[in-house]
């Protein structure tokens, strides 16, 4: 079977006339006029859930199931409008069954940033916050046209585990406190304030939970891996993130994934959605809703899938009553009636989840008067504007990434008397849409590395624009310059694409070698978002320097020429690591991040990898140097730590501020620049095996310009330093805490001693299967 098609048991030819309709433009509702202001939905008085009640009750049980998935049908006698709730915005509002792009023109468009991936390594939650609010912004504009809907199934926050995996670049790496971070700034960025009466839009976080396979060599497809995870890596990784959504950031939505853990299918878990999620987390506002992923629920029945059920009735039921309140596909509306015979009491089941979705419609005044509200005024003037495609150009260059700088290559010095001979080669020399990446819409322009580099002043370009290597290197000799711009893209890496190796191509490499034998002044740089092993070109003297540019978004050619000319000095920093090559020894399907020479599990991310990385998490070089010096936290007692806490009144005990760093940061080179510090703690602290470190907190300054110094202030709470027990339980344990500062090599480090007795931050609810230990 086609492992990019998911194993159907509901019948998709009877549905194409709804995936159609899904797809056109819609009208809004208009609570001004009978019939549909006549009913409660309009009364702005009301709650979320009594107006979503008042409408539900107006609908008769046919309407009511046809509505449990992702295509809200309209419904004539009351004037209720259609709606589609899949509408994707991971780094801009993007091509999806939701919205609806014109051919030409407004709304034949929207702003493409770049993918997570290289925005993370930024490590800059301000550039996140305001990306996602462009996102929230044009989206508005898209929906008050009738051609989106104002769910954005984003952000992505598994996080990055294993470098294989094809969906890699759409998160923001394999740190789950980074990945956490980002996913705060982009739901208050995309929701707006916490606090505000009505959201620009509704964040889905997805898929929980344990979700980074997509295709494996011996047939293990996304669509039927079951992912063996022990509690303790449950509770501090691959569900960490999906904490900050619900718990602490208010995401409106979550997305369950295709696979199993430990046996169940994760649309059918109700110990994930209802116990953990909903009662746990306390994640039960009337507006949550929780997706499937696309034809998830066909999967947990389908024999090539995971098999776990008899028919599409037990299938639809199991999943509805562990909490998944709407699904991205045609199960629910093919076997409810019969479900229903079967099962009378799943009416109720089927009127809380359509409550949720419809409140959730509600929370972002979908049915109140357009005048009340400024977000209804949007319109396509405020998609792609200046400030916006200023921004596409910042984030890109705040993520790029520079690898090796032999002796000050970059930033490239052009003569004033004869200007810079440059040779442009390699795969994407002459990108466009591969600048995106995945999950994208149409951009309103794609600006190639060989445009911004035609456009620089005193450059004398000579573009090779294929890989024939005579072509190359007769223009490579002529030059005093070359830049070879290429790596991997979606054709390697992407959804329902897994990579299978992390070295160069062979013609990549053959190429590379060649033009490093010419002892040219050679750059390259390196793009996709999972790494390559750069070990050759880091050893050799050949290479004179490499950046990292992932998928920098529409701006993506202006960016790469920003920094290489130095108008901008690179910043990035590595949001994962970068492995070697014989990495991928071990099966990608081992889950357990702890290293065990029983399996061939070196350890997974750098926490627990025993091996030597090419280069660590957190790795960025700069145009500058740093003086950089701390004032270290005091030692403190748990029992006194956990007393105040406990007094402040904080719902959440890891939440409570253990103190705050303050990083002082000189500027001691001849660059402006900017630093992100970066805050590690590792020690033997807790029962082994230990982590190698962790990051803990980190700050990014801005436009340090030469001699100038600046203080760096990262708040570190007790969540950053505990740690997980085989149960679940966050425990703050006594011990000698290292604290450093950067990454290999450190620029400062100090200890601090909490003493006392082990303290339970949090106790999980207990885990209702086995699971590894």
């Amino acid at each position: 079977m086609d492992p990019r098609i998911p194993p159907l048991v509901t019948d998709l030819a009877a549905f194409v006339p709804v995936l159609l309709d899904s797809m056109n433009i819609r009208e809004l509702p208009n609570c001004t006029v009978p019939p549909l202001s006549l009913n409660g939905i309009c009364d702005v008085e009301k709650s979320p859930y009594e107006r979503a009640t008042a409408l539900i009750e107006e609908l008769t049980l046919e309407e009511r199931y046809n509505n449990t998935i992702f295509y809200l049908s309209s419904v004539d006698t009351i004037s209720l409008p259609s709606f589609n709730l899949w509408n994707e915005g991971l780094h801009g509002v993007a091509s999806s069954l939701g919205v609806n792009f014109s051919d030409h023109g407004d709304y034949s468009f929207a702003t493409s940033f770049p993918m997570p991936i290289l925005t993370a390594a930024a490590f800059d939650d301000e550039l996140v916050h305001s990306i996602s609010d462009v996102i929230g912004t044009e989206l508005r504009a898209y929906s008050n046209a009738g051609r989106a809907g104002l769910d954005v199934w984003a952000p992505n926050v598994n996080p990055f585990r294993d470098p294989r995996w094809g969906r890699g670049p759409e998160t923001p790496g394999e740190d789950v406190f980074r990945v956490s971070q980002y996913a705060a700034a982009f739901i208050s960025g995309l929701q707006g304030p916490p606090d505000a009466p009505i959201k620009k839009a509704i964040a889905t976080c997805k898929h929980a939970a344990g979700y980074d396979v997509e295709d494996t060599p011996n047939n293990i497809t996304r669509f039927s891996f079951d992912a063996k995870i022990s509690v303790q890596d449950l509770a501090d990784y691959y569900l960490r993130p999906f904490e900050t959504c619900a718990r602490d950031a208010g995401a409106g939505s979550l997305m369950c994934a295709y696979n199993s853990v430990n046996g169940v299918p994760q649309c059918a878990d109700g110990w994930m959605q209802q116990s953990l999620i909903r009662d746990y987390w306390k994640w039960n506002k009337t507006t949550n809703y929780i997706t499937s992923d696309c034809f998830a629920l066909d999967v947990i029945q389908a024999a090539a899938g995971h098999n776990w059920t008899s028919s599409g009735e037990e299938t639809l039921s199991k999943a509805m009553r562990a909490g998944t309140d709407t699904e991205c596909g045609f199960l629910n509306r093919q076997f409810f009636p019969s479900a229903l015979k079967q099962d009378p009491s799943l009416e109720s089941n089927l009127d809380l989840a359509l409550n949720r979705v419809y409140a959730s419609l509600v929370s972002v005044g979908f049915f109140d008067p357009p005048e009340s509200q400024p977000y209804r005024q949007i319109r396509f003037d405020a998609v792609n504007t200046p400030k916006t495609q200023a921004l596409a150009r910042k984030a890109a260059t705040s993520g790029i990434t520079l690898l090796k700088n032999l002796q000050g290559t970059l930033p490239l010095q052009i003569p004033s008397q004869k200007g810079l001979s440059v040779a442009l080669v390699g795969d994407w020399a002459n990108a466009t849409i591969q600048l995106v990446g995945g999950y994208n819409g149409p951009a309103p322009y794609y600006t190639s590395p060989l445009q911004a580099l035609s456009n620089e002043t005193g450059v004398n370009l000579s573009p090779v624009l294929s890989l024939d290597k005579q072509e190359v290197l007769d223009a490579a000799k002529a030059s005093d310059v070359v830049i070879y711009v290429g790596g991997i893209d979606q054709d390697v890496e992407a959804e329902q694409k897994d990579r299978t190796t992390l070295a160069w191509n062979e013609t990549q490499t053959d190429l590379i070698k060649s033009i490093s034998d010419l002892n040219k002044t050679f750059i390259i740089v390196q793009t996709g978002g999972g790494q390559l092993d750069d070990s050759a070109w880091l050893d050799n003297d050949g290479v004179s320097a490499i950046l990292w540019a992932g998928y920098p978004g529409q701006e993506g050619g202006n960016a790469i020429a920003d920094v290489l000319f130095g108008r901008v000095a690179p910043a990035g920093r590595l949001p994962v690591t970068q492995y070697p090559a014989s990495y991928v020894s071990f099966p990608q399907t081992i889950m357990a991040l702890r290293p065990d020479s029983e399996t061939g599990n070196p350890g997974q991310t750098y926490q627990w990898y025993t091996g030597k990385p090419v280069l660590p998490f957190g790795y960025g070089l700069h145009y500058t140097d740093f003086n950089v010096s701390v004032e270290p936290l005091d030692n403190l007692d748990i029992s006194k730590v956990v007393r105040e806490c406990r007094d402040s009144g904080l719902e959440y005990l890891d939440q409570c501020p253990l103190g705050t760093i303050e990083i002082q940061v000189e500027n001691i080179g001849k660059a402006k620049s900017d630093y992100v510090a970066l805050a590690f703690a590792g020690g033997d602290y807790g029962p082994a095996p230990h982590p190698n470190k962790k990051l803990i907190g980190y700050q990014r300054l801005h436009d340090l310009e030469p001699g100038q110094s600046r203080t760096a202030r990262v708040q570190v709470k007790l969540a950053q330093l505990a740690r997980f027990d085989k149960d679940g339980n966050r425990i703050l344990y006594p011990g000698t805490y290292q604290i450093s500062i950067d990454t290999e090599p450190e620029k400062v480090s100090f200890e601090v001693t909490l003493t006392g007795e082990q303290a339970i931050l949090e106790t999980w609810p207990k885990y209702d299967r086995s699971a590894p230990l």
